[in-house]
C-alpha cells in the first residue's frame, strides 16, 4: 500500500511536466543545439526544484493558495510573460550557428539553469495545490505529518516523473532533428504558438470565467 505514494508521485509529476514550460523548452533546445547528455543535466536539477516546490505547496497549502487568489496581478504577469515569450519565439528567425560544445562556462551552468528554471515557476505551485486537494479528497491522505517513508516515496516519485518527462522531451527532440532539416525554426514556431495560446487562455480564465 505504501508504494501507492511512489506511484502517485510519478503520475502527478508526469502530468504536471507534460505541458511545455521553461524547463521543457530549454531541454528541447539544448538537445538540438548540443546533445541529450547535456540536456539531462538540466533535467536532473529541474527535478530537484520540482520536489522543493511540491513540498512547499504541501507545507504551506492554504497560505500559497490564498496568496495567488488575493494577488491577481501575479496571474496577469504570468499571462503577459507567456504571451511575450510565445510571440518572440514564434517570430524568431532560425539561427544556424551552433553553440560550441567546448564552452566550459556554458556547460557548467546547465545544473544551475535547470534548478532556477524549475524553481522560478509559480504555475507549478498552483498545480501542486490542486494535486494535493484531489489526492486528499479521493485517493489517500498526504500531509507534512505523514510518515517519513510515505513522504520519501512520494517525493522520489515526483523527482522520477519530472526527470523522465524531460528525458522523453529530449528523445523526441533527437527524433525531430533527424526528420526535419530546419528543426530549430519548427520548434520555435510550435513552442511559441503553445505559449501564446496558454497566455490567452490565462486571460480568458481571469476575466471571462
Amino acid at each position: 500500500m505504501i508504494l501507492l505514494y511512489l506511484l502517485l508521485g510519478i503520475i502527478t509529476s508526469i502530468i504536471g511536466a507534460l505541458p511545455l514550460g521553461a524547463s521543457n523548452i530549454v531541454v528541447i533546445n539544448t538537445t538540438i543545439k548540443q546533445n541529450l547528455r547535456l540536456a539531462m543535466k538540466i533535467a536532473i536539477t529541474a527535478g530537484i526544484a520540482e520536489v522543493i516546490l511540491s513540498y512547499y505547496a504541501l507545507n504551506y497549502n492554504m497560505l500559497v493558495k490564498d496568496f495567488f487568489m488575493s494577488h491577481q496581478w501575479l496571474q496577469v504577469l504570468i499571462a503577459i510573460i507567456l504571451l511575450g515569450v510565445g510571440g518572440l519565439l514564434f517570430f524568431k528567425k532560425s539561427n544556424s550557428k551552433k553553440v560550441s560544445k567546448t564552452n566550459n562556462s556554458f556547460l557548467k551552468s546547465k545544473y544551475a539553469t535547470g534548478f532556477f528554471l524549475g524553481l522560478l515557476n509559480p504555475p507549478v505551485l498552483v498545480y501542486w495545490l490542486l494535486v494535493y486537494g484531489i489526492i486528499n479528497s479521493n485517493v489517500a491522505m498526504l500531509s507534512v505529518k505523514s510518515s517519513a517513508a510515505v513522504l520519501i516515496l512520494f517525493f522520489l516519485g515526483v523527482y522520477i516523473g519530472k526527470v523522465f518527462t524531460l528525458y522523453i522531451y529530449g528523445k523526441f527532440s533527437v527524433f525531430m532533428e533527424r526528420k526535419f532539416k530546419n528543426v530549430n525554426l519548427l520548434i520555435n514556431k510550435v513552442t511559441g504558438s503553445l505559449l501564446f495560446t496558454v497566455g490567452i487562455l490565462q486571460f480568458i480564465k481571469l476575466y471571462f470565467i
